[in-house]
């Protein structure tokens, strides 16, 4: 850090660690022994569109190969402009799905896009309600989500699965970065 960003008390923004994805299988172990909770298969990378060609093109060509993988592949766009590459695997697959969620992250930096990439949402179920875990690219941290009907969280279940995971992935410590992902891939499912 340079003593200017120390003066004014600025930080340098942490770089994306697209290995700590890697964590997530062993973590779930951990999740689904300690609760109810476990992969419900899908999982997906947000990203902010620029503008221009080059990231248009990408988006052409993530779309082209992983659309040979048996249709487990879509895009979407949200309400607020973000667009989602969203993965479905069979739900005991989670390896897999994290492999394949860090093939598009890291096709993304690679291309340069990587300042783009927002979060990666791994979707959770107990059968009667979601629960999404959250990588922040720009923190290098994960944290979990908890999404209740009317646009509400459960935070006593997020803070919960937080104390769960607390030795398996580095949790973000600042409840404030905790954004909901409203309508997120897999966490959008209608509850009873």
């Amino acid at each position: 850090m340079r003593i200017l960003d120390v003066l004014l008390g600025r930080s340098r923004p942490v770089q994306p660690n697209l290995d700590r994805l890697f964590a997530l299988p062993a973590a779930a172990v951990t999740l689904q022994v300690r609760s109810q909770w476990r992969p419900s298969g899908v999982g997906s990378v947000c990203v902010k569109p620029a503008e221009g060609g080059a990231f248009a093109g990408l988006q052409g060509e993530i779309d082209r190969l992983l659309a040979l993988d048996g249709g487990r592949y879509e895009r979407r766009t949200d309400a607020y402009g973000y667009v989602w590459l969203i993965r479905r695997t069979a739900t005991e697959d989670l390896a897999g799905l994290v492999t394949d969620l860090h093939a598009v992250n890291a096709a993304l930096t690679d291309a340069g896009f990587g300042a783009a990439l927002l979060c990666t949402v791994v979707a959770f179920t107990d059968d009667t309600r979601p629960l999404g875990l959250i990588y922040l690219y720009k923190r290098g941290t994960w944290y979990p989500f908890a999404p209740l009907d009317d646009e509400r969280r459960d935070n006593p279940l997020e803070l919960e699965v937080r104390a769960i995971l607390a030795d398996d992935l580095p949790i973000e410590p600042d409840l404030s970065r905790w954004f909901p992902v409203w309508g997120s891939p897999g966490l959008d499912a209608p509850r009873p």
